[in-house]
Parts: structure tokens; sequence; C-alpha cells
């Protein structure tokens, strides 16, 4: 990490001392990442800084050096939302740069230094902020500039918008889209794969934010359970959240437990609540929030706080002026709970959220590092965030994987022969993440099951990329023992304790009687869920014995496959657990042997 040291050619205005009211002096990377700028002064600054780690004052005490040294003369500011334009509108403030954050067209106001803007209030007008940046030399900075990406036109605008300006500053806490839409202004250096990845000039990421005590360490909390559904063709599935299945059946598996007409959702935002109500012993004003599928979800996510709690959810449902007085409402408060529909999942800053329940079938690594990057901003030292998960395959990879630092990748690597596309899910994922969520879509999708009934089941606690815990059933003492973890602890005190919780579990639950042993007894670590891709390989293995008994027996595939499954029980292929797969491939097997 870039150290701190103090440089002559900084302007009284910049801090050590401070950005005008931001904050006390700046951390060592803002400082580190300002004497980089000033010794290079480069036209175009990608910074890549964690969620929480405190890029709007950075790029703040930037911009105010350079209208300082009259580098520039206006500021243009880029956001994703409305309620962000606002959010950046406000902090400028504090810091004597007044930005119009309602500005739509024509001359602006004398009192000014420059606007707030959306990304898709570019995308209408690009042609009005290229005059801008024409008239006068114009600093702009794009917050969260992945989103640039989002769409060919938006990508288009930016650049026609901004390709006059004396100085481009790019932000973002995830620098990395599952697509290969290139990002304006953002430098690609091609590897020795051949494969173009995008470049920073300055990186700040989770890992050394966790060392330096600026973010908070985070504690996931997995659930699993029995989920129950009747599928388009009115068969009726039940299965076990986090067991080895179809990438379909985990789909259906994980909005069965969302749907609030079940026990899951009851259960875990009881879990939740119990596990507020600890931390705000610690953090008296600390909060909740329920990031939510789509609006009739929330709806009746808040409702089930009230019945739990005894007390009322804010509930955000849109991007509208009055959703962002309710977040702004709930970030002064002390209120409990929040329940929104995606605009909180990036960039809004509520700096007391510390725990989460991720009530959302979501899942690209894009959206869900944003979405844990509401917890995870630190006021003191040994705050701890709670992020509340299903147990579905590719959430608990995202949940060992925090500290990971990625790249954009502009280049799909080449497929082998007979190899899937790696890319093809992502992509699918991608257009449901970037589609607007807070609307019901009307598609035949949202039709193509009933979620029946589920339960709820405590399965694991991720931390520091390392697995705790045996299962327990909600309610009980063994849960307990993770709910009530102390809010405040330092990283390593977080690692002793699941330790400790997870022993006193395993020395209960050999002296359980083998007949109350309902529940998986063995730890997380020993309990891996199986990814798609491994059900893809035990198909393909199943698929090559079977291919190899047609040869040996005469009898066509079809016949085989349909004796496996009358013989070992089970769904299609397509459909079985790893279990099942395993099941016929051993059989199979012994079918073969007994041939020779």
């Amino acid at each position: 990490m870039t150290t701190t040291t103090t440089n002559h050619h900084l302007s009284p205005a910049f801090p050590g001392r401070a950005p005008w009211g931001t904050a006390n002096k700046l951390r060592a990377w803002q400082q580190g990442a300002m004497e980089k700028y000033v010794q290079e002064q480069p036209r175009d600054f990608l910074a890549v800084a964690t969620p929480g780690a405190g890029k709007t004052t950075f790029a703040l005490t930037l911009a105010s050096w350079l209208l300082h040294h009259h580098v520039v003369q206006q500021v243009t500011v880029v956001a994703p939302t409305e309620h962000l334009k606002k959010q950046w509108a406000e902090a400028a403030a504090r810091i004597g740069i007044k930005l119009d954050p309602e500005y739509s067209a024509g001359p602006l106001g004398r009192e000014y230094h420059g606007v707030a803007v959306t990304y898709a209030g570019v995308g209408v007008r690009p042609m009005l902020h290229r005059n801008r940046c024409e008239q006068r030399k114009t600093l702009v900075i794009l917050d969260e500039i992945h989103h640039a990406g989002d769409s060919k036109s938006w990508g288009e605008a930016c650049l026609e918008a901004f390709e006059p300006a004396t100085r481009r500053l790019a932000l973002t806490g995830t620098p990395f889209r599952s697509d290969t839409n290139p990002i304006p202004f953002v430098t690609y250096e091609e590897g020795n794969d051949g494969i173009r990845r995008s470049s920073a000039d300055y990186t700040y990421g989770y890992g050394n934010a966790l060392g330096d005590g600026v973010v908070r360490p985070v504690i996931f909390l997995s659930y699993s359970g029995n989920m129950r559904w009747r599928t388009k063709a009115g068969d009726e599935i039940a299965a076990r959240l986090g067991e080895p299945m179809t990438k379909d059946a985990v789909s259906q598996a994980w909005r069965t437990a969302l749907d609030p007409r079940g026990e899951w959702m009851p259960n875990v935002l009881r879990a939740a609540d119990r596990r507020l109500t600890e931390v705000r012993k610690s953090i008296p004003d600390a909060g909740a929030l329920v990031i939510a599928s789509d609006q009739e979800s929330a709806r009746a996510y808040a409702k089930l706080i009230r019945e739990i709690t005894g007390e009322g959810a804010t509930l955000v449902l849109s991007d509208d002026s009055g959703a962002s007085q309710r977040i702004d409402d709930f970030s002064h408060g002390d209120d409990r709970w929040m329940v929104a529909v995606r605009m909180v999942s990036e960039g809004v800053d509520v700096p007391r959220l510390a725990v989460g329940v991720y009530a959302t079938t979501i899942s690209t690594p894009l959206f869900f590092a944003q979405a844990v990057g509401r917890f995870v901003r630190s006021r003191r030292r040994g705050e701890t965030a709670s992020v509340f998960l299903p147990t579905v395959p590719d959430l608990l990879t995202f949940a060992n994987e925090m500290e990971v630092e990625r790249d954009h990748v502009l280049d799909k690597p080449k497929k082998g022969d007979g190899e899937e596309d790696p890319y093809a899910e992502e992509d699918k994922l991608l257009a449901e993440a970037e589609r607007q969520q807070d609307e019901d879509t009307g598609t035949d999708d949202q039709l193509s099951f009933e979620a029946l009934e589920s339960d709820a089941v405590f399965d694991r606690v991720l931390y520091n990329n390392a697995e705790f815990g045996m299962q327990a059933h909600a309610g009980s003492e063994e849960e307990q023992d993770y709910l009530g973890i102390p809010g405040l602890l330092e990283p390593e005190q977080v690692q002793l304790l699941l330790q400790k919780r997870q022993a006193r579990q395993i020395a209960h639950s050999r002296k359980r009687p083998d007949a109350e042993a309902d529940l998986l007894e063995l730890p997380a670590e020993r309990r891996p869920v199986v990814t798609h891709k491994e059900l893809l390989e035990l198909r393909k293995q199943l698929n090559t014995l079977v291919g190899a008994y047609v040869h040996q027996s005469g009898k066509p595939h079809g016949v085989i496959h349909t004796e496996l499954r009358r013989v070992c029980g089970g769904p299609p292929s397509a459909e079985a657990t790893a279990g099942q797969l395993n099941e016929r491939i051993r059989k199979v097997r012994e079918w073969a042997t007994r041939m020779k």
C-alpha cells in the first residue's frame, strides 16, 4: 500500500489538515492517491477503493485542489441514481463546493461550481454536457464508473459528452463487469494470455481496508432448510437448500425460501433481529436492512418485521424524491429496520447499517459486492457487520472471496472443444441484475413455479475465508451461540470466538442421543456445497459410463437411464442431486462388472 508522506507541492487547503469538514484528516490511502495524482497530473485517473473506504472524500478533496489551483473552473459529477446525485451535492456543500443536483439545461447559476447528474441524464442529452465541457475547463467525476458500460448508449453518451473534459476522475468499488462492454475512459492492458483487463491508477482493496480498520469485518450467517414447490408442469418438488441440485432447482428452491408466505423468511428475519439486538448493545444506533427482489416482497417483509418486532420498518420502494428522504431520515435516526428494493445496494451512505438480509435472487459478483458494501463502513474500531444469506453455492463463493481484487475483463477466454461457455450463466445473471427490479416484470419466468412451503435451519458462519458451525434449528441454543457474538470485536477475536462456539456445538452434538440427530451432524468445513460445475462433471461421468454400457449390453441409452431411475429412484439426470448421480454411477459400474 502507498505510504503517507508530506508533499510540498500541495496547497494549504490540502489536508493533512482536512478537506474542509469531510473528515478530521485524510486516510492513508486517500492521501496516497492524492499525492500520486498531484505528482503525475494525469488527464484520466481510475481510483478503485472498496465500498465504505471513502471515495467521495477523496474525490471532493481532489476537486477542491484542482479548483484552488485553477486547473479546472467547474465540476460535473455523474452518479448512478437520483439519490446518489443529491448525496454528492450535499457532501460537496459541506466542503464549500456547490453542485446543482436539479440541473437539466441552460446556463448554470453563478453561485454554483458545477452540477450533479445521472448516467441516464447524460444519455438523454450528451451534447448539452459536451458544450459545458467545451466552454469551461471541467473536472468530470464518474462515480461507480462501471455503470457507464450498462448499455451501449450510456457508454457512447459519456464518451461524446466528456471527451473534451480537462480532467476525468473515475471511481468504483467494483471495477469489474460480468459482460465485455468497455467502460469509457478506463485503460485496458493486454496480459500474457491475450486478454485485456482494466488497469487502475490507485487501488485500495477490502483486505487492506480491513487491516487499517477502515471497514468492518463481515460475518456471513447462512441458512438452509427444506423447500417444496410446484413446477409449471404441475410436479411437486422437495429439496433442501444447499444440497447439490441443478441450477434450475437451485433457483426455484432459492425463490421458495424468499417467499414471505413460507417459514424461511420469518425465521431468518427473527434471527437477524436477535443479532441486531446483540449488536445494539455495543452500537446503540445500529440499523438493519433487507435487500428485496421486488416491491411486493418488500411490502410483505416489512409486514413480517412489524409482526416480529412490534415496530414498523422504513420501506424504500423506488428511486424517487420520497425514497431519498426516507433513506436520509433512516440514516440520521435510530429506527431498527429498513426494507429496500435494489436502490440501497450501491453507493447509498447509511453508516449505521450493521445487519443485512440478502433477500434477492440476483447472484452476480458485482451486485453482491455492492450489496455487502452497504454494511462495511466502519465508524469506530471493533465494529462488525453481519449479513444473513440463503445457503446457495454462488453466494457462499462470493462471501468466501470478499478479499479478492478483481479487474474488468474486456475479452472472453476462447473455449476449447466441447467446453461449456463459462460466461453464459453470468451474462444471463447480469441482464437480470442490471434490469430495474422494483417493478413486476410480468415475465413468464415469474409464473414458472409456485412456492408451497419452506422452513429455515441455521447452516454455517462464513468469516475470513473459513466456515464454522453445525446445523441447528431456528430458535435453538446452538443458533443463539452465533447470533449472540458481541458487536464490538477485533477481527482476530471474531475468528477465535467462532472456533470456540463451533467446538462447544460439536461437544453438545456428541452428547445428544442418536434419535435426536435429525440435522446434518458435521462441521461446516466438512459439508462442501456442490456447485453447478461439479454437477455437470457428475452428469458427464454418468453419461460416459452409460455410453460404454450401451456397447456392452446392446441396450439403447434411454432404456439404461430409465432402468437406473427405476432401481435407484429419483428424477431424470438433469434434475438429479449429486448423491443420486453418484448412486447411478456406482450402479452402472456394478452392471458393467457383472457382464465381464
